[in-house]
């Protein structure tokens, strides 16, 4: 009888249009790890930590909308993480949920090939745009963070981050602008009005979607004012990369990439 194998899931709403499960089932079968990884649909962010013990899953991915949940019902925090505030890798450690954020360095990866960026208009204040905030500022890029509401802008302020609402926003020269939200994700919408897009892409050198998979509304826009664009799978290759690390607890050479 073989050994049952180890289950590691992906978190989200909405979770079907994630590739995560064929990277990470492709990587466990190339390093022969008995493990599978599958997708789970959670409702509810606050009831993460019971679904994920209570499944007795090894290992799980967080996407939109539960990263600050996954934060917030942790039992232990590791690394950078602790200042984002926000999660997107779970590891059971006999029976504790430990949790880490590999969003920051996987984003930094993912916009090497822009060349040198000095500057970044973030939109958007979620979890993802606490990680690539602090990871921006980390490499001593300054970032502005643009979001609809003033509600979520004060994590920002109070790392000394530059944030604003769309309707106090005063535009400057940006090299790259970036899309943390979910805008384009299942919709056609933009994320911020299309006239404060159009202004700033006007002079912007690159953009960038953490949405991977297809070309949002905001990716064509960008393209329509001839930047250099990139979704969002880099980044989730390297996320995946770092993640997959921390689930087999073996390094991924480039061969297993």
């Amino acid at each position: 009888m073989s050994e049952k194998k180890e289950e590691f899931v992906i978190f989200g709403n909405p979770v079907e249009h994630s590739k995560s499960p064929q990277m990470h089932n492709a990587g466990f079968k190339n390093i022969d790890y008995n493990g599978i990884y599958k997708k789970h649909l959670l409702e509810e962010g606050n009831t993460i930590k019971d679904v994920f013990l209570s499944n007795n899953y090894a290992g799980a991915n967080i996407t939109v909308p539960h990263k600050e949940f996954a934060y917030e019902n942790a039992d232990e925090v590791r690394g950078l993480a602790n200042e984002i505030k926000a999660v997107n890798t779970y590891i059971n450690e006999d029976g504790k949920v430990i949790a880490y954020n590999t969003d920051a360095p996987g984003f930094l990866y993912a916009i090497e090939s822009f060349g040198e960026i000095k500057s970044v208009l973030l939109l958007g204040a979620g979890g993802t745009a606490k990680a690539i905030s602090l990871a921006l500022q980390q490499s001593d890029i300054e970032v502005t963070v643009l979001n609809r509401s003033e509600g979520k802008l004060k994590f920002f302020k109070d790392h000394n981050i530059i944030a604003t609402t769309w309707n106090d926003f005063i535009p400057k020269e940006y090299d790259l602008i970036v899309n943390s939200t979910s805008a384009g994700l299942k919709d056609e919408y933009l994320p911020c009005p299309e006239e404060i897009l159009k202004n700033v892409l006007k002079t912007a050198r690159c953009a960038f979607d953490c949405v991977y998979g297809k070309i949002t509304p905001f990716l064509k826009l960008a393209k329509e004012n001839g930047l250099e664009t990139k979704d969002g799978e880099d980044m989730l290759l390297y996320q995946g990369v770092l993640a997959f690390e921390y689930f087999t607890k073996e390094n991924a050479n480039d061969e297993t990439i």
